[in-house]
């Protein structure tokens, strides 16, 4: 049977009498990409940061790896192995990439920042820092200072800042956004390599990356999820059609 790392259940969020988040049902298995889509103003947004601790749902559940996290704060998720990626990540520009992701790993095992110097030649920091990068494609990168690099790698460091924590599940909020069409391409290609290596929340506007990753697609619509399965089933799902996908489903 299929280990479920994370279940939502009836969980709802509203903002002056509006359901932001309307009773929301969904579950992400081990291994999987797990994709939620919708149009702008459908609730994407305040789902993840109710996950991820940064927001207090109004009702419903929330477990992780079997532990109800509902009123945990983001601290303790993190730390529990679930991390958010472009949100609980902050780059230094000064740094190179490589002091990036060991200030990353370094909080993660909870040592002091008080000695930087010191700790940017740590080889317990180093090598999974370097490690990180590889995962992303950014190891020859790894001694760039980070304000000289371009969109898309900063995008690329900020999974690696987060792959540095060694999550259990790793949750995307639109990792595509502000890119050109090869700095996408190159981003599926990272994602794609760490398929089954990772669990993944996707949360994603770029519909041929959407359907090129996950394995299963949750699609919400006015904070409710009106539908979810594997991409063919969501493509050919005619509530679907009609209140998203549209002519990108054809």
């Amino acid at each position: 049977m299929a280990n479920v790392i994370l279940k939502v259940t009836d969980l709802y969020k509203s903002f002056g009498g509006v359901a932001a988040t309307d009773h929301v049902n969904l579950d992400v298995i081990e291994g999987e990409i797990h994709a939620v889509i919708g149009p702008n103003g459908a609730g994407k947004t305040t789902l993840i940061s109710q996950l991820s601790g940064d927001l207090a749902p109004d009702g419903g559940q929330v477990e992780f790896q079997g532990e109800d996290i509902t009123h945990a704060p983001a601290w303790t998720r993190a730390l529990m192995g679930l991390a958010r990626s472009f949100q609980i990540t902050s780059i230094v520009h000064e740094l190179t990439m490589i002091d990036n992701v060991a200030l990353s790993v370094q909080a993660h095992a909870g040592h002091s920042f008080r000695f930087w110097q010191p700790a940017r030649e740590a080889t317990e920091l180093q090598e999974p820092a370097l490690a990180a990068l590889r995962q992303v494609g950014l190891e020859d990168r790894a001694h760039v200072v980070s304000r000289n690099v371009s969109h898309g790698e900063h995008r690329q460091l900020e999974i690696a800042m987060a792959l540095a924590a060694n999550p259990s599940l790793l949750m995307l909020d639109e990792p595509m956004a502000g890119m050109g069409s090869d700095e996408s391409a190159k981003m599926v290609n990272i994602l794609s390599g760490l398929k089954g290596q990772k669990s993944m929340l996707l949360i994603e506007h770029d519909m041929d990356a959407v359907f090129a990753l996950a394995d299963r697609i949750t699609v919400l619509v006015y904070g409710r999820a009106i539908a979810t399965g594997t991409p063919e089933e969501i493509r050919e799902n005619e509530d679907v059609r009609k209140a998203y996908l549209g002519d990108e489903a054809a």
